[in-house]
């Protein structure tokens, strides 16, 4: 699960032409801003890839385990029809069965540990794709007081940077 990543150079460098050829200081401001969401909404993406691929590896383990689990539950289910079928269970027979029962159990706890990791990872993965979609939108924002001249939806855009940076701690936080 890749994020889908918004073509923004087009937006910082006509910032940043804009910027250099307005004599108002604050478009400066709008473009070192928006230089500094880029690079959040890069980290951001990063580790929500990241998470996304953990996420799929760990359902992916988990479900080689549970086949692994009912592979041992079939080897169990002819023991215990062998044993029924012939009547006599030896004592061989009846400790490969008790054995097959532990390991079901182990298989099952690690298949669960692994579903309750993807589970992590997802939602981790969630929180940091708000974070990039924030800071998109604060990016673009930007560039709207930039190419407006007005300062005011340049504010808007740090807000709502801000709101980004709030995710992105979370994110972190949700370890």
């Amino acid at each position: 699960m890749e994020e889908a990543e918004v073509p923004l150079e087009q937006l910082h460098e006509e910032i940043h032409h804009r910027a250099e050829h307005s004599g108002e200081r604050w478009i400066s401001w709008v473009a070192l801003s928006t230089a500094l969401l880029a690079v959040l909404a890069a980290i951001a993406s990063l580790v929500s890839g990241m998470r996304a691929n953990e996420a799929m590896m760990s359902q992916i383990e988990s479900s080689d385990n549970w086949a692994y689990y009912q592979a041992k539950g079939i080897k169990a289910a002819v023991l215990d029809a062998k044993m029924t079928l012939s009547g006599t269970a030896t004592e061989q027979d009846q400790a490969k069965a008790h054995q097959y029962q532990e390991e079901q159990g182990e298989i099952q706890k690690e298949a669960r540990a692994k579903e309750t990791a993807a589970k992590m990872n997802f939602h981790q993965h969630e929180i940091f794709a708000r974070g990039v979609t924030m800071f998109q939108i604060a990016i673009a924002i930007a560039a709207i007081s930039a190419l407006t001249k007005r300062q005011i939806y340049w504010l808007v855009s740090m807000f709502i940077g801000a709101a980004g940076c709030i995710f992105l701690a979370l994110g972190f936080a949700a370890h």
